[in-house]
């Protein structure tokens, strides 16, 4: 069974721009997330992962916050994509190893609950020296 393309639109808007689906599904009141976290991971981290599921490993990486808002995401045609290019902190040190696969979750770090996932093209190679950025072209797609 298929979603139609207007809910699919909607659930996108709802996740990443916190805009409620009239009659259905609200933003929560009192505590909802304002950020979603997008992570890098060196191998698939599947539907039973989590975002620490073969997450990256270099000296200075962190997830980055993306905005959960139409200022942080632009959400067109069932399709996502990050208003500005996701860059991830510079490695300085540590295995680092090729990013092959992103993710957008809940949480800043620890085994996190992932919204999305899917593989990276091209992908990055992490090594000394290198700042990985994931840009405005990317898309998570609901279909």
């Amino acid at each position: 069974m298929s979603k139609s393309d207007t809910f699919e639109n909607d659930l996108l808007k709802l996740i990443f721009n916190a805009t409620a689906i009239a009659n259905l599904a609200d933003n929560a009141a009192s505590s909802p997330l304002t950020n979603l976290y997008v992570a890098l991971h060196t191998a698939d981290p599947g539907e039973a992962g989590t975002q620490s599921t073969s997450e990256i490993s270099y000296t200075g990486y962190a997830r980055v916050a993306v905005a959960r808002t139409s200022g942080g995401w632009t959400v067109v045609g069932n399709s996502v994509s990050p208003n500005a290019d996701i860059s991830f902190p510079i490695s300085t040190g540590g295995t680092g190893g090729t990013a092959t696969h992103a993710s957008v979750g809940v949480a800043s770090g620890g085994a996190s609950k992932i919204l999305y996932s899917g593989a990276l093209a091209p992908t990055i190679v992490v090594t000394a020296g290198v700042t990985p950025i994931i840009t405005t072209g990317s898309t998570v797609t609901e279909d």
